[in-house]
């Protein structure tokens, strides 16, 4: 049941990104509604969901390190941005 619905996530997720295929601003505002998910599920469910005894914590953290470690949703640092736009404008000329 759980996969499911990650797919149809994952799926409505996709079809945003196509929606929003070469508008910068819509794809901001989305990357930030993820970002906001991200943090609500990880600041209410997950961290009232945490294991209360050392066994528990222990399958926790072997499942985070076995599945490919902690979720990160990462930002494009300013500098790495400013270059795309330099080398942009470079092509461009």
């Amino acid at each position: 049941m759980l996969s499911y619905k990650l797919q149809a996530v994952t799926t409505a997720v996709h079809d945003a990104v196509t929606v929003c295929q070469g508008d910068a601003i819509q794809l901001l505002a989305l990357l930030r509604q993820l970002e906001a998910l991200h943090r609500e599920i990880r600041d209410g469910a997950f961290q009232a969901s945490l294991p209360e005894n050392r066994q528990a914590l222990y399958a926790l953290l072997r499942e985070i390190e076995s599945e490919g470690g902690w979720p990160y949703i990462e930002r494009m640092r300013l500098q790495t941005f400013l270059a795309f736009l330099q080398q942009e404008d470079k092509n461009q000329s």
